[in-house]
């Protein structure tokens, strides 16, 4: 392989380069733009989520698009902080001290460590464990946490907030006596247009429509899509306004760090405020305890939606192993620039696509607006309301919510209904590592139950001939060892009920056996020839003979079609016979020589 073809295969951002053309600069500038005006202010609303300072969501918001430009696959695919990671993220910066931002700092490293563990090791396949109904569950326990924990900042009810969900209700009913009116008529405004301006973007306009139309259509939908930076703006307006005046109406922000982070390892002790309020030092064996299972169920948890907004947006075409790279480092280099953890997200990958992007490079204008925003704009967050904040990601999440997939799964598949309540519920009071891990072992549950009780159809039938037999039938492909007593019980009951019928055990739709069953069907034939009923196999294919032939000392008969064992039990039939001639010819001889026998 020639070197420039080494260099396309781990760094792909070198084939979109290839052929860049002006067009395809101007498109990428648009849409790198427009994600940016979107991830400015979910940056700093998540940041807030994740209990830091504002300005940490901006760190996370560059390194991880200008990575993705050259290590992604999926032209459409945006990386940065979502809410999901922030929430996750938050349960660790409450201690105290420095602890925050340097736990956050080091949970960004090791989730970068570990998923480039996962692509070394070719493990991105380990998603496939989480099924839909579970991560249904899991995003939408997420969501109602998230929204409920953004209550307090949304009507300007000070306090620390709850790390439950139950906590967290108990709190705002509690301090909702606390609300104040500035703050909660901004925030319940914010939502509500927020919600209405989402709306203009389903305004469709007909293919022949007139270019005054086109461009309004057009302007409609910058505004839809830029909606978060504009009331981020606006209330922003009104409360720099009321401070000139002498009026602070809202909970403000405040300060905000400006300038570019320095480039620095991640931390590796940190302080921590003891229970007798002075401040201890934590080592890196402290700092990891304390993170503990978010060190794996962070890095699990960003590969299963990153690889799915890829899938979504990029095909079948999409290098698993190639995204779980650029997402590790992504991560990596984001700690050394103060980054919380990151991955794709789905509703700024959706306004990439819909703006016209046409490689991963537009992630470098997202980039530098950041970047942009940090060097110049920094002075002015301090007057970005928090109520505004909160309502960004209540109006964003509450669409991660997926109710409707309840009505389907109930008509179609209860069980996987159960798994999703179960995942779904559990999140919601245990938490929402308990919840997936549940979630998971419940699904797993469920497939060991599938292999250990195969669907047996039991039916007795009649050959061409008009033989007699009963045809067992397994309604799955794979037969293993848990399956083992349940398949010999259902023959066994079998012949109680059909008496001493030919057992016919069609093995046509079986692709594999294992060690056990095969001495399981040994033993099988060895207990039913005993009382006299024949076993026989149908339609064996060829992989499972080789095991038969391997591991039995017995030639359990095997018949290929419904001919051949049409034939075989017309074979058995008049051997039977044959027998029952033998015993009897000795009986009618001593009768016809004594007539009293």
């Amino acid at each position: 392989m020639s070197s420039s073809k080494v260099l396309q295969r781990f760094v792909p951002g070198v084939r979109w380069a290839r052929n860049y053309s002006y067009e395809y600069a101007i498109s990428d500038a648009i849409a790198g733009i427009t994600v940016g005006l979107t991830v400015l202010p979910q940056a700093l609303a998540y940041a807030t989520l994740a209990g830091l300072q504002p300005q940490y969501g901006l760190y996370s918001a560059f390194v991880g698009c200008i990575v993705y430009a050259f290590f992604g696959g999926c032209a459409d695919l945006t990386i940065g902080p979502t809410a999901l990671l922030a929430l996750m993220t938050g349960r660790h910066t409450e201690l105290g001290g420095e602890s925050g931002p340097h736990l956050a700092i080091l949970l960004c490293f090791l989730a970068g460590v570990v998923e480039m563990l996962m692509a070394f090791l070719k493990l991105g396949a380990l998603v496939d464990l989480i099924s839909l109904p579970v991560s249904v569950g899991f995003t939408s326990a997420t969501a109602v946490i998230i929204a409920t924990s953004q209550l307090k900042g949304l009507l300007g009810i000070q306090g620390n907030s709850a790390t439950d969900f139950i906590s967290t209700i108990g709190s705002f009913f509690g301090n909702l006596q606390n609300t104040r009116l500035g703050d909660a008529v901004l925030g319940i405004s914010s939502v509500i247009i927020l919600l209405l301006l989402r709306k203009l973007k389903d305004i469709k306009v007909p293919a022949n429509a007139k270019k005054k139309r086109r461009i309004f259509h057009s302007a409609l939908w910058l505004i839809a899509t830029a909606r978060n930076a504009l009331i981020v703006l606006v209330a922003s307006v009104i409360a720099f306004q009321c401070e000139r005046s002498g009026t602070s109406p809202f909970i403000l922000t405040g300060t905000v760090r400006s300038g570019i982070p320095d480039f620095a390892f991640p931390p590796w002790q940190t302080t921590v405020l003891s229970a007798n309020g002075t401040m201890v030092d934590m080592n890196l064996g402290g700092m990891i305890s304390e993170l503990g299972s978010s060190v794996l169920l962070v890095p699990v948890i960003a590969v299963l939606g990153n690889v799915a907004i890829s899938k979504a947006f990029g095909g079948s075409g999409i290098d698993a192993t190639q995204e779980l790279v650029a997402l590790s480092l992504a991560n990596v280099f984001g700690s050394f620039v103060s980054s919380i953890p990151v991955t794709g997200s789905f509703s700024r990958s959706a306004v990439n696509h819909a703006s016209g992007v046409k490689t991963p490079y537009g992630g470098l204008y997202t980039s530098a607006l950041v970047l942009l925003a940090l060097g110049i704009l920094t002075p002015y967050f301090r007057y970005i309301p928090k109520a505004a904040l909160s309502a960004v990601i209540i109006s964003a999440v509450m669409f991660m919510i997926e109710y409707e997939v309840v009505k389907p799964l109930w008509r179609c598949n209860k069980r996987e209904l159960l798994t999703g309540s179960v995942t779904f519920i559990l999140s919601l009071i245990v938490g929402v590592e308990f919840g997936l891990l549940a979630g998971v072992l419940t699904d797993v549950a469920f497939v060991v139950q599938r292999a250990a009780r195969p669907g047996l159809s039991i039916n007795k039938t009649n050959t061409v001939s008009n033989i007699q037999y009963v045809l067992v039938r397994p309604k799955h492909s794979l037969l293993y060892f848990p399956a083992v007593e349940w398949v010999r019980n259902g023959i066994s009951n079998a012949v109680k009920q059909h008496g001493n019928l030919p057992m016919v055990l069609d093995c046509r739709n079986l692709n594999e056996f294992d060690y056990t069953v095969v001495r399981g069907l040994e033993a099988l034939y060895k207990e039913l020839g005993s009382m006299k009923v024949p076993l026989i196999l149908l339609g064996t294919q060829e992989a499972v003979k080789n095991i038969l032939t391997g591991a039995t000392n017995v030639n359990i008969p095997d018949v290929s079609n419904e001919h051949e064992l049409d034939e075989l039990l017309q074979e058995m039939s008049s051997d039977g016979i044959k027998d029952l001639k033998e015993v009897l010819t000795p009986l009618i001889k001593c009768k016809n020589q004594n007539p009293l026998v």
